[in-house]
């Protein structure tokens, strides 16, 4: 059987390419370390941010209906930092830089070691920062 082994990328549809930019530029580019690239693709402008592991494209929407997290479709993107040391980083470094982020806190509800910190774009898509938690190393260690 073939193993999925990531996630290569996703693409994000936006009301507002340049507003978007704008926010995933800090969240992306200046506190999570991405790169980042533009390419058109259909007639349409791409931003495209990347690390060593996937990428995450903006593209822009065609409708103007919001985003309802509670609609079929995409509830909330989470991201792995390794610590919570990391969680706790990443959250003040995005408060700095503006972005309406959680406080890091343990979300012993989900996992005694789970901290997180949430925020949402400017179309309302939630995100997630969490920590690799001991479930998910043991996961990996003893699959």
């Amino acid at each position: 059987m073939t193993e999925i082994i990531g996630i290569d990328h996703i693409y994000i549809t936006v009301s507002d390419l340049e507003r978007s930019e704008d926010f995933y530029d800090r969240v992306l580019l200046g506190t999570l370390g991405f790169r980042k690239n533009n390419f058109t693709l259909g007639g349409d402008p791409h931003i495209q941010y990347f690390n060593r592991s996937f990428g995450y494209v903006l593209r822009p929407s065609r409708t103007q209906v919001a985003h309802d997290t509670y609609a079929p479709g995409l509830h909330h993107f989470c991201l792995r930092v390794n610590s919570i040391a990391d969680v706790i980083d990443v959250a003040t470094r995005l408060r700095c830089a503006g972005i309406k982020a959680s406080e890091a806190k343990c979300y012993p509800e989900y996992a005694t070691d789970y901290w997180a910190t949430f925020f949402t774009d400017p179309d309302g898509i939630r995100l997630e920062i969490t920590n690799y938690r001991m479930e998910r190393r043991e996961r990996h260690r003893n699959w």
